[in-house]
Parts: structure tokens; sequence; C-alpha cells
């Protein structure tokens, strides 16, 4: 199957009320082109899954200031004040998750796992709601897996299989993100033939990607 596709093509994979994983830290590491696809299009209702609302001019930030998003589940917020001030008006329901708690959520979906236990959020409010366990002597909360319809990832360059390299940073959330959803749609700024890549510098193996995009496409 061919992989190279348009921004066109990406995002018409996209429909109202999905659940969507977006790469990036503070932006940095989010496939700008196809957030800027995806607001073009209006899709509306999306449960999106992301490290943080970036800043409202900028990556997932530009999702929330256009109201597309139904529920938010991310770490941070904080660089966004329009993302506080639609879940203070319950315009936007957010879900607040340790990152660290977010990062093995994702990688708990992308393996298979049925959770996982960790002592961070016992004894506050993060445990309302969630089961605990007593295992030698220390208490765990269960957090369950979080996986996607689609992942929106960024990537510095890809072969034409879906192998994949990250710059620096902008890794951050991309490689487990590629693991637990359905459709992996990739943004790349360079795609070169097979065996350009050297098998040890590949960060996301090809069988994750299901769709690669140019971002000036």
């Amino acid at each position: 199957m061919e992989k190279i596709r348009s921004i066109k093509d990406a995002v018409e994979r996209i429909k109202d009320g999905m659940t969507v994983m977006v790469g990036g830290f503070l932006g940095v590491g989010t496939p700008e082109a196809l957030v800027d696809a995806l607001v073009a299009k209006g899709v509306k209702n999306l449960t999106v899954i992301c490290n943080d609302s970036a800043f409202p001019d900028r990556g997932i930030g530009k999702l929330i200031v256009n109201k597309q998003i139904k529920k938010l589940i991310t770490s941070h917020i904080g660089t966004n004040p329009e993302t506080g001030r639609q879940m203070n008006e319950g315009e936007t329901e957010v879900e607040l998750v340790p990152q660290g708690t977010l990062a093995e959520r994702i990688r708990a979906a992308g393996a298979g796992l049925g959770g996982i236990l960790t002592p961070t959020g016992v004894g506050t409010i993060v445990e309302q709601g969630k089961k605990k366990l007593e295992i030698n002597g220390k208490e765990y909360l269960l957090e369950l897996p979080i996986k996607a319809d689609i992942a929106l990832l960024k990537a510095e360059k890809a072969d034409k299989k879906g192998n994949l390299i990250y710059r620096k940073s902008a890794r951050n959330f991309n490689p487990i993100m590629a693991t637990a959803a359905d459709f992996v749609i990739v943004q790349v700024d360079e795609i070169v033939d097979v065996g350009e890549i050297d098998p040890d510098d590949v960060m996301t193996p090809g069988i994750f990607v299901d769709m690669i995009v140019r971002g000036d496409n």
C-alpha cells in the first residue's frame, strides 16, 4: 500500500467525534500542517489526547481556540489561557493526568496491557473513582490504558515504508503515540528511499505508520 499521501487525503479520515492523539510538547514535535488542515476542515466534538494544549496560536491550541474539542486528556494547560477559560465555563471537558502517568497509559495501550500501577496521585483528588491496590505495603492506583482512533505525529524524516527519525526533543510523545492508535498519520520534513535510513537510526518502525504526508503539501 502506498503510504505517501496528501494532507487532504489525511484529514479526510478524521471525522466528527473521533479520538485523536497529537504528538508534541508545547508545540515542539506537533504536526502543525495537519492541525491547520483540521482547523480548516472544522471537524467537531473531538476527544484529543496530548501532552499539553500548547499556546492559543500554536499546536493543539489552535483546535482549542476554534472550539473543535469536546474532551481534552492532557497533563498541562497552563500556557494556553483559552483552555482554562473553556474548562471553567464548562465549554470543554478537560481530564488532567500527571505527565508520567499519561505517557505510561499511552504506552500501556500500545503494548496491549490492561493498565499500569502508579503511586502518583494516591491520597489526592486524582485517586477518585479509581481502583487502589496494596502491594508490599504500598498503595498504587490502577490507571487504565488510553488509545485513539487516529494519531497525528511529526517526524523529521521518513522512508517510503514509514520508518521514522525524530529531531532531538521533538521526539517527545510521538514514538509512544505511534503504537497506541488504530491509524497513524505522520507529517515529515523529508521522505527518502527505503534503505537510506540506517536501521540503527530508526526510532519508530514503519509497521506502526499508515500514512506519510509532507508538511508542505
